[in-house]
């Protein structure tokens, strides 16, 4: 067969490779952004105490004594003059936006202001001597009153980094130890963007670099050591799929890690099932000689059983029939029934223990036995039991036994004897009656112990009177919740229609277990037996019901 051309599958090498590629820009990306928080709050810091440092510069430059005087008279003198030129100079070579003084009101939301030096590039005009602004933001209310009540710097930044620059305030004291302003420097972080830029572009232009490098690198580990092994085996387990042939042994096998062990297992898992079709294949070959074996015994079992109804067309004085429907193709349940002479007739109905093809040998024996012993001339029930008892205790290896029902009747009278070894109880309709149970004490059943004796009773049949005996897979018919069917249910079968002829009783009692049972699996040979005594000359009164 020719072999197809296949494109490599390469899903697994592209799912793995992603997997790394992710994991690394997940790790690159988390390791840039905590050093990006790192590194701008540390620059961020850095700016800020240096703010603090212009602010004390500027502070020593002032002489808070005269504010009052200033803001009174709105007038500079030269001393003014000089310490705003200061303050300016101090803006412009310390690069700050802003150095300004001013008087804060009482609820510290209004500022007059004293000094304001401007940075020239910034285009902006500067505040006059005693201009008031109740503009300030107030939600830094409580960190102005905090600078002036205590004079110390608060514990935070006192602005948020808006337009890149930083603020730090002071309290400002006269000479008698009252805080008269606060002086405020806004310093302008223009290092902060290009670092930080320069830092997150390095971080990316390095993690790329080692990206690539380390993808090229796992492609090449994962296709020599995991990809190529992979699919060598993915090939010979689809070749070993469609030719189911063992093949040679691939390099795969010599693999390290769990990619060689899984090598050597596709190899034994091929070893194994060619083995195991070849055993699969003689397995069938002789399962189906022992199922063409097994119909035949079934034949022969089904031929063993009077099966032909009426069995004694040329007598009028009984009706009878029978069934056996075994749980597997041949079972351990046997019924029978003959004429010992021409006024005697014998009835079995009997259950060996154990199912299948033992049980089925062993009811031939018993069968046989039975029937045998009976035509030998004897009427005694109880006597042919225990004569097969000894017979089948002999040799019985399998220790298997058998519940019987055996009854002889005299046709011409309707008197019986019957013998119950170990069976089910028998059930009785009196003519124009019910079904119901006999029940007596049993004898044990056969072939359970040599040297046994068996207990018999006697009886009457009225014309009109019926006999139905059963086996246990009756009663015991399971449904699928583990319920039985049960001797009340079929009392309610068997007087479903009492008086209807003996064919039509037991398939009503049939019917009425399959409809119990439903789906549920057979688990015991279901046997049945009627018999039903039409009477022979003077019809006798029935008496009373037992």
């Amino acid at each position: 067969m020719e072999k197809k051309s296949k494109k490599p599958q390469k899903g697994l090498a592209v799912v793995l490779l992603a997997g790394v590629t992710i994991v690394i820009v997940v790790l690159t990306s988390i390791t840039a952004f905590l050093g990006y928080q790192e590194f701008t709050s540390v620059l961020e810091e850095q700016y800020n105490n240096n703010a603090y440092e212009i602010a004390e510069t500027a502070k020593s430059m002032l002489n808070p004594d005269k504010f009052a005087g200033y803001l009174d008279t709105l007038e500079a003198d030269d001393e003014f003059n000089r310490i705003q030129k200061a303050l300016d100079d101090l803006t412009v070579t310390t690069n700050c936006r802003f150095i300004y003084v001013g008087e804060l009101s009482e609820d510290c939301k209004t500022i007059r202001y004293i000094y304001d030096s401007v940075n020239p590039d910034l285009g902006y005009d500067r505040y006059p001597l005693g201009l008031e602004d109740n503009n300030l933001d107030p939600n830094y209310t409580e960190d102005l009153k905090y600078i002036v009540e205590t004079g110390n710097r608060p514990n935070h930044y006192l602005y948020t980094f808006i337009e890149d620059h930083t603020s730090a305030a002071l309290a400002v004291k006269d000479s008698a130890g009252k805080v008269r302003a606060i002086v405020v420097v806004e310093k302008t972080m223009d290092v902060l963007d290009k670092a930080r830029t320069t830092y997150v572009s390095h971080v990316f232009m390095i993690a790329g670099g080692l990206l690539v490098a380390t993808v090229l690198a796992y492609a090449l580990y994962l296709n020599r050591r995991l990809i190529s092994p992979i699919l060598e085996v993915t090939d010979e387990a689809e070749r070993f799929a469609d030719a189911h042939e063992e093949g040679s042994n691939f390099k795969a096998m010599t693999a390290k890690y769990e990619i060689g062990v899984l090598a050597r297992s596709v190899k034994k898992m091929e070893t194994d099932i060619i083995s195991y079709i070849d055993n699969l294949t003689k397995v069938t070959a002789e399962k189906e000689r022992i199922g063409a074996e097994l119909n035949v015994a079934t034949a022969i079992q089904a031929n063993m059983l009077p099966t032909i109804f009426p069995p004694f067309p040329e007598r009028n004085e009984f009706d009878i029939f029978a069934s056996m429907t075994p749980a597997k193709e041949v079972g351990g349940d046997f019924y029978d029934f003959f004429l010992i002479d021409d006024d005697h007739i014998a009835l079995v109905i009997a259950d060996v223990s154990g199912k299948g093809v033992p049980a089925a040998l062993f009811m031939v024996i018993a069968k046989t036995l039975i029937k045998d012993r009976a035509l030998s001339g004897e009427y005694s029930p109880a006597k042919i039991l225990s004569s097969v008892n000894e017979q089948l205790c002999e040799g019985n290896e399998a220790e298997l036994f058998v519940t019987v029902w055996l009854a002889v009747i005299e046709i011409s009278t309707g008197k019986g004897k019957a013998a119950n070894a170990g069976h089910e109880h028998p059930t009785l309709e009196r003519a124009n009656g019910k079904y119901e149970l006999v029940e007596y004490r049993h004898s044990p059943a056969v072939a359970t112990m040599e040297g046994m004796r068996f207990r018999e009773h006697d009886f009457e049949l009225f014309p009109g009177d019926s006999v139905f005996v059963y086996t246990d897979g009756v009663p015991e018919a399971t449904d699928a919740n583990n319920v039985l069917f049960g001797n009340e249910r079929m009392l309610e079968a068997l007087n479903k229609d009492p008086d209807a002829d003996q064919e039509t009783i037991l398939r009503n009692v049939k019917a009425a277990v399959d409809a119990f049972v439903g789906s549920a699996p057979q688990f015991d040979d279901l046997t049945m037996l009627g018999f039903k005594y039409n009477g022979s000359g003077a019809q006798k009164p029935a008496p009373d019901k037992e």
